[in-house]
C-alpha cells in the first residue's frame, strides 16, 4: 500500500506526540498484535489502510494500517515493509507488528483452518525472527496488559478494542506453542501479561 515520504513524516510526528520518539521505524519490535478487520474483504481492508484518512478522535494522521493481512483463504499480504511503524494499536505502535485477519470475530478466524494455519505460521516466523516471546503475541483487546504499553496522550492511556480477547488468545497462543514444538522452533514464554486498572 502507499507509504511514501509524506506518510513517513506523519508517522514521525505521531511517534513524537504519542511516544516521545523521533522515528518512523520499529527498533527491535517486542510485540505482535493480532486483529480482525470487521469486514469480509481484503480489498476493503486495503482500501481503508491505503486511504490514510485521519482518525475520528484527534483528526490526526497517519491513518490506520497493519503490516500484514491474512485473508480468509489463508493468503498472506504484506502491506507495509518492516521495520516501518504502522498505526494499529494505541500505546504499542512504537514497538508492535500488526497482523489483521479478514473477518468479523475471533471465533470466525479460530474456526477457519486455512486462515488460522497461515496466521500461526506467519506469527511464528515473526516471533522467531525478532525473538518475540509467546506472552507478547497478544490480541488487540490485551494491549493494556503488555509491559511495553505506553501513551503520552492521557485520554488514550486506557483505550483498547474488543478484537482478540484474552480467552481467545489463550487458545491462539497454545496453538502457536504446538506449532513451534512441531517445527522445532524455540519460542520462549516471556514476561507475563499484567492486569492494569483504568
Amino acid at each position: 500500500m502507499p507509504f511514501g515520504t509524506q506518510r513517513i513524516k506523519e508517522t514521525v510526528a505521531y511517534e513524537q506526540r504519542h511516544y516521545g520518539l523521533q522515528r518512523s521505524t520499529l527498533v527491535g519490535p517486542h510485540v505482535i498484535v493480532e486483529h480482525y478487520t470487521g469486514n469480509r474483504s481484503f480489498s476493503a481492508t486495503w482500501a481503508t489502510f491505503a486511504s490514510n484518512v485521519p482518525d475520528p478522535e484527534l483528526g490526526e494522521k497517519p491513518g490506520t494500517c497493519s503490516h500484514f493481512v491474512v485473508d480468509r483463504d489463508g493468503t498472506i499480504y504484506q502491506l507495509v515493509r518492516l521495520p516501518l511503524v504502522c498505526r494499529h494499536t494505541v500505546g504499542l505502535n512504537w514497538t508492535a507488528i500488526g497482523i489483521e485477519h479478514v473477518g468479523t470475530s475471533d471465533q470466525e478466524i479460530l474456526r477457519n483452518s486455512r486462515q488460522l494455519t497461515a496466521s500461526l505460521a506467519l506469527t511464528l516466523w515473526l516471533s522467531h525472527r525478532y525473538r518475540i516471546p509467546r506472552s507478547q503475541v497478544i490480541g488487540h483487546n490485551e494491549s493494556l496488559r503488555s509491559p511495553y504499553h505506553r501513551e503520552r496522550y492521557a485520554p488514550w492511556r486506557c483505550q483498547t478494542h474488543g478484537d482478540w480477547t484474552h480467552q481467545d488468545m489463550q487458545v491462539y497462543r497454545a496453538r502457536l506453542a504446538q506449532l513451534a514444538r512441531r517445527k522445532h522452533v524455540s519460542l520462549p514464554v516471556g514476561p507475563p501479561l499484567r492486569r492494569r486498572s483504568c
